[in-house]
């Protein structure tokens, strides 16, 4: 195969769980472009709608828009199968959806309120294991074969710099973030060693921070932490990543999770 065709992703079809904005919409817009079959979820059906008719008007290819919460089970079931009736398989379940309700980085983690950490452990971490569960059950593990893509975070490797924050009244990602992004990078090896002698393969993507207009004195900190000198940027970074995941391109990979981070987290 030429190294293009191995980049193909023509006759594959993908479901993105947070598919409606940032880094979830240029991994759906990514995977339309190289050829797959698109479904996108938010919690809001209007959003998802928009983004869908946005990413088919520039690609051509199918694009299905889904409401989901990916913390209720029904929900989530409902969509793989919406998913199967409208687009007759899922090749490619990206784990993209995820949160966290910030607090101002002087106050001391043990001020977290219970439901505030298990809101966000829910979201990112429990919403991968039930959007996995139900794509393998239902599609992959019948097809022997199937690709999933979990969002880690950089936050999942290494402690936050909470000196970044300080004077600048943002809300920096708080402890139970960080250990939901750990669980996906850790769950994402458990799940490809045991997914493997199916024909699955699963492997994470680790951002680092990405610029979202956020105040000069923080960006300005956290860009001198980072050996590429800047933030990631939305419409390029991610998507070469997925594609790559996503593709014949990764055929040996799993278990891997591939950080995209400006070289933040190499020293």
């Amino acid at each position: 195969m030429t190294i293009w065709e191995l980049f193909k992703l023509d006759g594959k079809v993908a479901l993105v769980t947070g598919g409606a904005r940032n880094l979830g919409y240029d991994m759906a817009l990514a995977l339309a472009e190289a050829g797959a079959d698109v479904a996108i979820t938010s919690r809001t059906l209007a959003n998802a709608q928009r983004s869908a008719e946005q990413i088919a008007c520039v690609t051509g290819r199918r694009v299905s828009a889904i409401q989901l919460d990916v913390i209720v089970e029904t929900q989530v079931e409902a969509a793989i199968d919406l998913v199967l009736s409208e687009l007759g398989r899922l090749d490619i379940l990206v784990n993209n959806s995820g949160n966290v309700t910030s607090t101002p980085e002087t106050a001391p983690f043990e001020t977290r309120s219970l439901q505030a950490w298990q809101d966000t452990i829910d979201v990112n971490l429990t919403g991968v294991f039930l959007c996995s569960k139900h794509a393998v059950a239902k599609a992959m593990k019948p097809a022997k074969s199937g690709n999933v893509i979990n969002l880690g975070s950089v936050a999942g490797l290494i402690g936050k710099d909470r000196r970044q924050y300080v004077g600048t009244e943002m809300g920096g990602a708080t402890l139970d973030y960080h250990a939901a992004k750990g669980g996906v990078v850790n769950m994402t090896r458990d799940m490809a060693v045991y997914l493997a002698p199916f024909g699955i393969r699963v492997n994470c993507i680790s951002p680092g921070g990405f610029f979202r207009n956020q105040p000069p004195k923080f960006v300005e900190r956290y860009c001198a932490n980072v050996p590429m000198g800047r933030m990631g940027e939305d419409g390029k970074e991610m998507k070469g990543a997925v594609v790559f995941l996503a593709s014949e391109a990764s055929s040996y990979v799993t278990g891997a999770n591939l950080v995209v981070d400006g070289g933040l987290t190499a020293w």
